[in-house]
């Protein structure tokens, strides 16, 4: 069995995008929107501080309290399209339920839509075209596939959750890398039927321990994107969180050729592949 190991990966490979970084005139700048103040919010973004400081791009955050009215924050994300020092922009989701995703997400620039979740780039996901940016989840899972030599040509590909953010699009690029692509979600009658056909299984359903081994068939390819919190646990340096993916993965690693861990598969490939849309962006920006 082969540890789909994402720290492993994006340690090999953050060294060429440190020279795609030091080979800019300008160092590049990622700007994130936080509105309130969620705990998890909190902690991803802290770790796209700590990833851009590693790699030598600057990150900013710009906080609005969670009843901040909607032109405010669109206003706001204006102003950084015109800034030539920016070179991405994020919004940090989720969103408060009173104000329109869809509209603030649409409101930044395909140009520094380095989430690639803009009517914009999506479109060119859809009709299979260069160009754009890919959502950063789905970047990394590709990278990570790629990274240890797993083909998706040819191969049949389960995808279990139907999120815009990371199953609609993973199933769309893996389509475009001429994968055939079965997505399943929470209506699907005898899902342990599609799972088990797969050749590469991904599930983003964010359900603790969901596929168990039942789900699963002997030398399958999983990559588990869910995490959840399912406890936590007093350490030296305070409580530390205990996180589970949808996988049930002591029982399952036996039975498939190649798995992600739950931290530290999907996860730190997400980041990377975030920055690596923003190096992109602040290239093509010149």
């Amino acid at each position: 069995m082969i540890l789909l190991d994402g720290k492993k990966a994006r340690l090999s490979l953050c060294q060429k995008l440190r020279e795609k970084i030091a080979a800019l005139s300008l160092v590049p700048k990622l700007a994130i929107v936080q509105v309130g103040d969620l705990k998890e919010s909190a902690i991803y973004i802290h770790q796209k501080e700590l990833f851009g400081k590693e790699i030598g791009v600057a990150v900013s955050v710009t906080r609005f309290p969670s009843d901040v009215g909607e032109e405010l924050i669109v206003s706001e994300i204006i102003r950084m399209n015109a800034d030539e020092g920016v070179s991405g922009i994020i919004v940090q989701l989720p969103l408060p339920s009173h104000l329109d995703k869809n509209r603030i997400i649409n409101s930044i620039s395909p140009l520094k839509d380095v989430d690639g979740l803009t009517n914009a780039n999506l479109k060119l996901l859809w009709e299979n075209k260069n160009g754009g940016f890919l959502p950063a989840t789905t970047k990394g899972i590709l990278s990570l596939l790629e990274f240890y030599g797993i083909p998706v040509s040819g191969k049949k590909v389960v995808v279990v959750g139907r999120s815009s953010l990371v199953g609609k699009p993973t199933a769309l690029a893996l389509l475009n890398r001429d994968a055939t692509v079965t997505i399943c979600h929470s209506k699907t009658a005898r899902l342990e039927l599609l799972t088990r056909q797969a050749d590469v299984l991904i599930s983003a359903v964010g359900k603790p321990k969901f596929l168990t081994k039942d789900f699963i068939s002997a030398g399958q390819v999983v990559i588990d994107v869910g995490i959840s919190v399912v406890g936590t646990e007093k350490t030296e340096k305070g409580e530390k969180r205990i996180l589970s993916g949808d996988v049930d993965f002591e029982n399952v690693q036996k039975l498939v050729s190649a798995i992600t861990p739950v931290p530290g598969g999907v996860g730190p490939m997400t980041v990377f592949s975030l920055f690596e849309n923003v190096v992109t962006a602040s290239e093509k920006a010149g």
